[in-house]
């Protein structure tokens, strides 16, 4: 079953606390906080990332604290008040509000489509032709209890294995950038792939795809960028600034050439000096959302609120998909 770490009501106000000290703006009506912390992506570029660079986020500007390989993770960071804000999968989400962590989603942030999708393979010579075929197999994932493992047990459920015979398939958690070789090493059995890492794989050759996230939900917006409550509450203009900001840098990267997102990628990754790669940006393709400026849909979370449901992860009706987010400070999504 998915788990989600449950995080203890104590650290959450004391977080809460913290992260909403007193980094007030100058100018009366501006932003109320002038600095956001964030944990970034090695070797790629976040969207609050493109918006600072393309000048939609100013007066307000990043502070980054690390990164992070982990939706999860991420999001209680946020929720704790490690961070200002934090992304994860919609399943992830729905998990810590039933954990009763007051956060809000205020927009969608990756996907997938026919570009961009999880992708889960096989060594060419593998035996694996389908979900039968995973009892007793070991897959590599990112983390627990994000979109790969509930992905997964859709896939495993779809094609007819007991819930016993699902506990059987064995997940292992593996960073992304050791996924592939884990698999032609034959450390695990299935690894799941996607973006750069997934292309690098497939230019190398040697694998083929067993199944894609797209196979079984079609194009769809998959994960969000959180606030708390309380920061919304504390931060209304910070917070208008920084979803619009958000929004606006979706916006372009679905707007402009796959080369002139690249090309900025590249000139972000370069200036904030972190000694990293900038081969694997050549590999992207698109962000995978479905919605105009990263406007969120109910379908996005319900699908992962029935899913939970049925999995037993939560009681029927304890999270209504409607209360996990709002499109009222993106100008792309009305006023909800």
């Amino acid at each position: 079953m998915i788990k989600l770490r449950h995080v203890p009501l104590s650290v959450l106000l004391v977080g809460l606390l913290t992260a909403c000290g007193a980094r007030a703006a100058a100018e009366p009506g501006g932003p109320e906080t002038l600095e956001l912390r964030y944990q970034g992506s090695a070797g790629a570029v976040t969207f609050p990332e493109f918006a600072e660079e393309l000048g939609y986020l100013g007066p307000v500007k990043l502070k980054w604290i690390g990164n992070t390989i982990s939706g999860p993770q991420d999001i209680q960071a946020a929720a704790t008040g490690q961070t200002d804000f934090g992304g994860a999968f919609n399943g992830a989400i729905v998990k810590l509000a039933a954990a009763k962590a007051p956060i809000k989603a205020v927009i969608g942030y990756y996907g997938s489509d026919k570009d961009s999708y999880i992708g889960y393979f096989v060594a060419d010579g593998s035996p694996i032709k389908g979900p039968r075929d995973l009892i007793g197999k070991k897959i590599g994932v990112n983390t627990l209890g994000a979109h790969l493992e509930a992905v997964l047990k859709e896939y495993l459920k779809r094609g007819g294995l007991t819930p016993d015979e699902i506990k059987q398939v064995e997940l292992v958690v593996v960073p992304p950038v050791n996924t592939e070789q884990a698999l032609r090493q034959g450390q695990i059995d299935v690894a799941a792939l996607s973006g750069i890492l997934r292309d690098k794989a497939l230019r190398r050759g040697g694998i083929r795809p067993l199944f894609k996230d797209v196979d079984l939900f079609g194009p769809f917006t998959a994960g969000s960028v959180v606030l708390t409550e309380r920061f919304i509450e504390r931060n209304p203009n910070t917070t208008k600034k920084f979803v619009e900001a958000f929004a606006k840098a979706v916006e372009w990267t679905q707007t402009h050439s796959r080369e002139e997102v690249v090309a900025k990628a590249k000139e972000i990754i370069a200036k904030r000096k972190r000694s990293e790669d900038t081969t694997a940006i050549e590999f992207w393709k698109s962000s995978g959302v479905a919605n105009k400026g990263g406007v969120i849909d109910t379908r996005e979370f319900q699908t992962w609120v029935d899913w939970l449901e049925r999995e037993g992860e939560i009681k029927k009706g304890q999270v209504r998909a409607e209360d996990l987010f709002t499109n009222a400070y993106n100008p792309f999504g009305g006023t909800r």
